[in-house]
């Protein structure tokens, strides 16, 4: 997944202003004990960032 299309889900589902709050803000147990931000800085895959983000906040099969 490239990460255009990561943080164009990531708006369509939280909204583009909340989007990059919660990728900076909130420590994901899925991601280790790091934020989407600093999960895709240590170097994660974009598709794997993102099913951690849909675990954890139960995002809609449909937008998975």
């Amino acid at each position: 997944m490239r990460l255009t299309i990561f943080w164009e889900r990531m708006a369509d589902h939280f909204g583009a202003s909340y989007a990059e709050s919660f990728a900076r803000d909130h420590v994901m147990a899925e991601l280790g004990g790091r934020t989407v931000r600093e999960a895709l800085d240590a170097g994660w895959e974009a598709k794997d960032v993102w099913r951690a983000v849909c675990a954890a906040v139960d995002v809609p099969a449909d937008k998975r």
